[in-house]
Parts: C-alpha cells; sequence; structure tokens
C-alpha cells in the first residue's frame, strides 16, 4: 500500500483482492451474498433495499455501524457497494473517496462457484489509513469461511446472532493466547467442547478461530481477539445458530458468555 505526505485530496489508492470457492449453484450464493438475510448469516448484522441504489446498514456493534449504497446490482453474478470509511473513522469525507466493494459469482462444474472480492478506495496516504486496510485486511478474509460453512451446512437458513466481547488491559496477541487456552481449542478438525456446546475446529488462525457447532445448537463460532489502542484489547465471540431454539439458547447463554469472556485471566 501506497503511503505519501497528507494532502487534501484522495489520490493514494488502497486495495484488497482475493476469491474463495465455495459450494452451492450461483442462485444460492447471491442469496447469500446479496440478501440482507443472507448476510447477516455469515457476515454482520444487515439492513439493505436490494436493488440499485438501494441503501445499505451493516451493524459492527453497540452504537457502531457503517451506513452504504448499492451501485452494483447484476444477480446472480455482480454486486458492487460504497459505503463511508471515512465517517466510519471520525474523519472527513470530503477528504476520502468511498469504499467500494465488489463481489462476482463465477459457477463452476461440481456445484461450487469462486467469489470474487475486491475492496478499493482513495486516501491522501495518512498513517491511519493505511492502519485501516491493514486490519480490514486481517478481519475481512477469515468472514469468507464463514460463508463457506454457511454454504456447506445452513444454505438458505435464517441465522439467531449472539455475539459478546469484554476489554482488557494488555495486547491482542497475548489475550489470544489466554482466550485460545480458555476454550481448549485443539487443532483444526478435532473435536472441543466450548462452554458445554459441541463443535468442529474449523480454522486457527492469527488471533481468531473458528468453530462448527453441532449441539446442542447448531451454527458456527467465531472466537477473537483486537486491539483497542492505549494498552487495552478486546476479547469477542460471535455465532451464528440455526436452529428453532436458537433465540432461546442466545436470550440464555449470551450473558453467560459476556462474564465468562470479563472474567478471562490477565496476559503474561
Amino acid at each position: 500500500m501506497s503511503t505519501t505526505p497528507n494532502v487534501a485530496t484522495p489520490h493514494v489508492p488502497y486495495r484488497l483482492e482475493f476469491s474463495v470457492e465455495v459450494p452451492g449453484t450461483a442462485e444460492q450464493v447471491w442469496r447469500a451474498i446479496a440478501t440482507a438475510e443472507g448476510m447477516s448469516a455469515w457476515f454482520l448484522p444487515t439492513e439493505m433495499e436490494e436493488r440499485e441504489g438501494g441503501s445499505l446498514h451493516f451493524t459492527m456493534g453497540p452504537q457502531m455501524g457503517s451506513d452504504g449504497r448499492v451501485t452494483g446490482w447484476d444477480p446472480p453474478r455482480r454486486l458492487v457497494y460504497e459505503e463511508d470509511w471515512a465517517a466510519l473513522m471520525g474523519q472527513d469525507p470530503d477528504a476520502l473517496s468511498p469504499l467500494t466493494s465488489e463481489f462476482l459469482v463465477e459457477a463452476r462444474s461440481g456445484g461450487t462457484c469462486v467469489v470474487r472480492v475486491t475492496s478499493s478506495g482513495f486516501g491522501t496516504g495518512a498513517a491511519w489509513e493505511s492502519e485501516f486496510w491493514e486490519d480490514m485486511g486481517s478481519s475481512w478474509r477469515p468472514f469468507f469461511d464463514n460463508l463457506r460453512l454457511y454454504l456447506s451446512h445452513f444454505p438458505g437458513q435464517r441465522a439467531t446472532p449472539l455475539e459478546v466481547s469484554a476489554a482488557h488491559p494488555g495486547d491482542a496477541q497475548a489475550l489470544w493466547t489466554v482466550l485460545h487456552d480458555a476454550l481448549g481449542l485443539g487443532a483444526e478438525g478435532t473435536t472441543v467442547q466450548v462452554r458445554g456446546a459441541t463443535g468442529t475446529v474449523e480454522r486457527v488462525g492469527r488471533r481468531q478461530a473458528l468453530v462448527r457447532l453441532t449441539a446442542p445448537v447448531p451454527g458456527v463460532l467465531s472466537a477473537f481477539t483486537h486491539e483497542l489502542g492505549e494498552g487495552e484489547a478486546t476479547a469477542g465471540v460471535r455465532a451464528y445458530l440455526f436452529s428453532a431454539d436458537a433465540a432461546d439458547y442466545v436470550q440464555r447463554e449470551e450473558p453467560a458468555w459476556r462474564a465468562w469472556l470479563q472474567a478471562l485471566p490477565a496476559p503474561a
């Protein structure tokens, strides 16, 4: 990524580009990536007017979110939307271009599709911009493992979300070691007991792990840590649950998860 002295016009390019192969027809994949219900089942709670020119909102936490607009709509092949990343970061929106994300769906033989994702924008070269895109790259890609699991095991189903986090002193990497050990995560493919729930470890990455839950409620659970700055980090879990009993489970377990995260021992 380019870095230049801060200037008044957005001329410094930023770009993320990757692809993921997922099971399903182009129509099934389109419903997952281009509808509010679909995106809420693997990404963030989403509100979307499902048409070109429609409004878009991603909920990122209490009193946090990103507003956008659909600028490209060609079912089941191409979706484009723009977000105001300057406002998201509390910066001057006139100094930056929109953050543009494009999804291309390419059907393959054998019942799979390749989803190609590009996110791009122009900034002024400020240090916070590079940090934003580096953090976005590390946090954006893991969601597409969620998409793969959703289309593999729960296609077309509505998700009930569970999301909690707790701040702790220290850095995110040390906190991840604590969270990883407290959850008892093993290697990928192993069975794990996560606070009374049974699941399979699907991925263990840098400060993030993904577990496919099988009982008592089926779903996908992501555990993660993030830097907060000023000597603090947050530990969190985000789950997408697919069952008629999911709402009752969340009502019962969300406060317990919050208390458990708050009670994690201090990082060494």
